[in-house]
């Protein structure tokens, strides 16, 4: 079972991976992670990604798709994965629609969990992280018991400013400049599946299983 997840950010998309990951026994694969796990390996393909992200600059497409491809051949993809975060343009999707049919593979299902954007710079504006230990929460669907506290390590909890409603409001625009038209790209190939993400995140995952099922 091969599948990608899309979605705004903010939508939940990575905590329905996770949960497909962990109902289903197959790994949640997010580029963060890959490119992590290789530079912390020091691995050749980890060393080249570096490179770029010392810089600050974005680790160029083929080289986060080589990496990718690399992180299927291991034993825990053998049942398939979750691919969360990429691909994030068409030109990504159709490199790595390339990629697997070279290896006589494919997808098997496209998931956007579709949230209005209004819902989302709400969502996201009610987040806090930690400063000391980096645990996340939420002000209305996951407190903390004090407020401003972090629950595991009493570390001060602030709202950073990736999750402020202007930031938010621009990634939302790139979103549908750039990641948007994947919805399409995978209607075409007759894989998308959609799903409310408004509802609660046990209601969506039961719905996800609908699909899977």
């Amino acid at each position: 079972m091969k599948i990608v997840m899309l979605g705004a950010p903010g939508a939940g998309k990575g905590t329905q991976a996770k949960m497909i990951a962990a109902k289903y026994g197959i790994p949640h694969i997010s580029t963060g992670d890959i490119f992590r796990a290789n530079i912390k390996n020091g691995t050749e393909l980890g060393k080249k990604a570096k490179t770029y992200m010392d810089q600050g600059a974005l680790v160029p497409d083929e080289l986060t798709l080589e990496l990718i491809m690399d992180r299927f051949q291991q034993a825990d993809c053998a049942d398939g994965y979750v691919l969360d975060g990429f691909p994030r343009t068409i030109p990504q999707a159709e490199a790595l629609t390339k990629a697997l049919a070279a290896e006589g593979g494919k997808l098997d299902f496209a998931i956007n969990v579709e949230v209005p954007d209004e819902n989302i710079v709400s969502r996201m504006a009610g987040r806090r992280a930690c400063l000391s230990c980096g645990g996340t929460y939420h002000i209305v669907y996951n407190p903390t018991k004090q407020e401003g506290i972090c629950d595991a390590c009493g570390g001060e909890l602030v709202l950073r400013d990736d999750d402020k409603p202007e930031t938010v409001a621009k990634r939302l625009e790139v979103y549908h400049s750039q990641t948007q038209p994947l919805i399409d790209y995978y209607a075409g190939q007759g894989i998308l599946k959609e799903v409310d993400g408004t509802k609660e995140v046990s209601e969506v995952f039961d719905d996800i299983a609908a699909i899977l099922a």
